[in-house]
């Protein structure tokens, strides 16, 4: 059985019948995974008005290995840009982060939505070094945008390679961000060549930010282009409107429609308004938030995934991003509701001393939120190992923090200093030893406490993470990543 750091040959999984896409998901879809998903498990949980999760006994006080609260902070800031600065003999220019250590077995992928989110992270950090990193990363979104192997309609593909490694069919990929032939290096041999609205609209966002803290308009073309990308590619008329999935690999359109894409649409056409005073981006923000608002279901407060079709809701699982994500780029009161129901109804506690929790036996507990109800009671293995239904996911735990502190009601700053402390327990004790670019890294946030079940096809490992740590350094800095001058 391989501990929490060693991920085998990745192999094809397959979709569960029914299950809508969302934007992670779409890795599972592509080509191949990390980890193969068997057992799966879901059930719908409602908010009854208890108190938020409990709190754990801590053995000394988090953030302590780090050097306190700002020390996290800037080891995590220095975790993000290890990431963007690895490969340096094959990296010179523009380039992209690695998303995951080497652990994860994904080796050097860059995801576009985790390089968005370093973006965000790296502005609202503020330092000139941060901000000169963040140019960097955009400028490499800007080269994928341009130099697209096969497409010049501004998309841009789930991922890329930004250095080299022999896959495990023993097929070298030798190249760094930028191919021998001037192309950007997609993520070809994982299957990540498809564009989702999701993938797309979080790259827009970032650049979008980028271009009111530089006033460089390559940045505003460039999202305007994805805008432009989205709009015509994927706008529905099908009964739930709303924006599609997007196209796969081979660029077939995904009718599925995800609220979690829908909300970020919301934002993203919001931020364009105001860079570009374009009325056409209002409308588009209006008909994405059209889809949201169908997708709420006011009785329980929570949003519905989405639909495999445009015609039907699909209602199960239940997952967190809309909850909070809604709040960040929405900000409607009536929706406010959703954390109340996310912070309770998702609430897990990692204890070591479960049969399943992968937590070393002296880091005592951790607790946040998990990915979506169907994570509380699956049964799922990756690679023979089961997964831990109490498992953290703290990129979804720092993306509470960060919406509790946007939201800023009686008690929302101290649950989100709360959740954030938990956030620096998992950065102090967990993800030691691993590697970026076959260098050590350290500061970096796993992506959860012990292995979880998304409920949508692909789960989360005990590996730092860009996307966790930058989600952290956001909510460290009461950012709101979904709003035009929300980083800086």
């Amino acid at each position: 059985m391989p501990d929490s750091t060693e991920v085998p040959v990745p192999t094809p999984t397959r979709r569960a019948r029914g299950q809508v896409l969302g934007r992670r998901t779409f890795l599972a879809v592509a080509g191949a995974t990390a980890a193969v998903v068997t057992g799966a498990g879901a059930a719908a949980a409602a908010h009854d008005g208890r108190t938020w999760g409990p709190r754990p006994v801590l053995h000394d006080r988090p953030g302590q290995h780090h050097g306190g609260r700002a020390g996290s902070e800037r080891a995590a800031v220095a975790f993000v840009r290890a990431a963007a600065d690895a490969y340096p003999a094959l990296n010179t220019g523009p380039r992209l982060a690695q998303s995951y250590a080497d652990e994860l077995g994904l080796f050097s992928t860059a995801f576009v939505y985790d390089n968005a989110l370093a973006i965000c992270a790296l502005l609202a950090d503020g330092r000139r070094s941060s901000v000169d990193s963040a140019r960097i990363i955009g400028d490499g979104l800007v080269f994928a945008q341009d130099h697209d192997p096969d497409h010049t309609d501004g998309r841009l593909r789930q991922a890329y390679n930004v250095g080299p490694y022999t896959f495990y069919d023993g097929t070298p990929q030798p190249d760094g961000f930028v191919r021998a032939d001037g192309s950007a290096n997609v993520g070809a041999q994982f299957g990540f060549l498809g564009t989702a609205v999701g993938d797309m609209a979080w790259p827009g966002i970032a650049l979008l930010h980028l271009f009111r803290a530089t006033r460089d308009a390559r940045y505003l073309t460039a999202a305007v282009r994805i805008g432009e990308w989205i709009t015509s590619t994927t706008w529905s008329t099908a009964p739930l409107g709303g924006f599609s999935f997007g196209v796969d690999g081979v660029d077939a359109p995904v009718p599925n429609g995800s609220t979690e894409h829908n909300v970020d649409c919301v934002a993203f056409f919001t931020m364009l308004r105001k860079a570009t005073g374009e009325r056409r981006w209002t409308d588009a923000s209006e008909h994405a938030l059209a889809f949201v608002d169908r997708m709420w279901e006011p009785g329980s407060g929570w949003f519905w995934t989405g639909t495999n079709d445009g015609v039907e809701i699909n209602r199960d699982p239940v997952p967190l991003d809309p909850a909070t994500w809604s709040r960040l780029a929405i900000r409607e009161r009536r929706y406010d509701g959703a954390l109340d129901w996310a912070g309770q109804a998702l609430a897990v506690t990692d204890d070591p001393s479960a049969a399943t929790s992968q937590l070393p036996a002296d880091a005592g507990r951790i607790s946040g939120v998990t990915f979506s109800t169907a994570s509380l009671t699956s049964t799922a293995t990756y690679n023979d190992t089961p997964v831990h239904p109490q498992g953290v996911w703290l990129e979804g735990t720092a993306q509470l923090a960060t919406s509790l502190l946007d939201r800023d009601r009686r008690g929302d700053r101290q649950r989100a200093d709360w959740l954030l402390g938990q956030v620096r327990r998992a950065q102090d004790t967990l993800g030691a030893g691993q590697r970026l670019g076959g260098a050590p890294v350290d500061g970096g946030v796993v992506a959860a406490s012990s292995l979880l079940d998304s409920g949508f096809g692909f789960g989360y490992f005990q590996v730092q993470h860009v996307g966790a740590t930058a989600w952290f350094l956001l909510a460290s800095n009461a950012a709101n990543p979904m709003r035009w001058g929300g980083v800086r």
